[in-house]
């Protein structure tokens, strides 16, 4: 338990934090399984819709430190990839 008042205010915050790290990884994949729906549906359209969306989201992921930057990268670049073999 903490005991001085920067150490009680430290616990909010990160309680805080913590918070919406949860909800921002969440969201992001919510987002990702909606491609691979697509993707597994053989739905081009609908897939390319749904990385329309996710990319935004993985990047910001990324930016925030939820995922590694080159980990959000890799997975944009690989749905990316997996939505464009599909519309062939």
């Amino acid at each position: 338990m903490a005991n001085t008042k920067s150490a009680q205010k430290a616990v909010r915050k990160i309680a805080r934090r913590t918070a919406i790290n949860k909800m921002r990884r969440s969201a992001m994949r919510t987002s990702v399984s909606k491609v691979e729906e697509a993707l597994a549906a053989n739905d081009a359209a609908a897939a390319a819709e749904a990385l329309r969306a996710a990319e935004p989201q993985i990047a910001r992921a990324g930016q925030k430190g939820i995922v590694h930057k080159n980990a959000a990268s890799r997975k944009i670049s690989r749905l990316a990839k997996r939505v464009k073999a599909l519309a062939v």
